[in-house]
């Protein structure tokens, strides 16, 4: 059992590396967008909060989220947790730390997936989706199917996200920058944190953070 941290720009491929490790080691991804929007619809006094705070058209607050991550570890996990978009700040991080330590538990390793900007621009600007079951394309390296479906699931509907484009790439990438510097010195000093190449070949990257995770 391991509880990691994910860190890496967007498009370092932390979620085709999540979605892999929750199925080859029954982890629990812990995404602060996907646990807001299972409080919402599950109707739980936590979630009418949520859903509250939401339609007030306010930020929800660092306790919330905490609250929220309490519920799914008091759930318990077989493989460890991989929490995924949080902390996104020290403030969040200290409160990480407590609630790990009230409940039992502990944080194994941060994982950085490092890339070089440049490749990651060219990854990004070239990425597509299905639109039915999200199966990721990149015109260069894997191109959407020539009969127009997709290989996973046969849908015909290809994605494009309208901000993969290099402007809008290196302002994300700028902002994520800024505000993940000072987590990486955090973890560092606490001997935490972890790097690998996130530019490295899917199966490369499984491999390191096989390595990491004690494999």
């Amino acid at each position: 059992m391991s509880n990691i941290i994910l860190l890496g720009p967007p498009g370092a491929g932390k979620g085709t590396q999540a979605r892999y490790l929750v199925e080859s080691r029954n982890m629990v991804q812990l995404s602060t967008g996907d646990m807001l929007r299972d409080a919402q619809a599950s109707g739980s006094e936590m979630g009418q909060r949520v859903a509250a705070v939401i339609a007030r058209g306010e930020l929800v607050t660092d306790r919330i989220v905490i609250g929220l991550i309490r519920e799914k570890i008091e759930q318990g996990a077989e493989g460890g947790f991989i929490f995924d978009g949080f902390p996104r700040t020290l403030a969040q991080a200290d409160a990480l730390a407590e609630l790990l330590r009230e409940t039992g538990q502990k944080l194994d390793a941060v994982i950085e997936m490092q890339v070089d900007d440049t490749a990651l621009v060219a990854r990004i600007t070239g990425r597509s989706t299905c639109g039915d079951c999200g199966e990721v394309y990149h015109d260069e390296t894997k191109p959407w199917p020539e009969d127009g479906k997709c290989a996973n699931c046969g849908g015909t509907s290809q994605k494009r996200r309208p901000d993969d484009n290099e402007e809008s790439l290196r302002t994300r990438l700028m902002e994520y920058y800024k505000k993940t510097s000072p987590l990486i010195g955090y973890y560092y000093a606490k001997g935490n944190l972890q790097r690998l190449d996130g530019l490295a070949s899917i199966e490369e990257v499984r491999k390191n953070l096989g390595w990491i995770m004690g494999d």
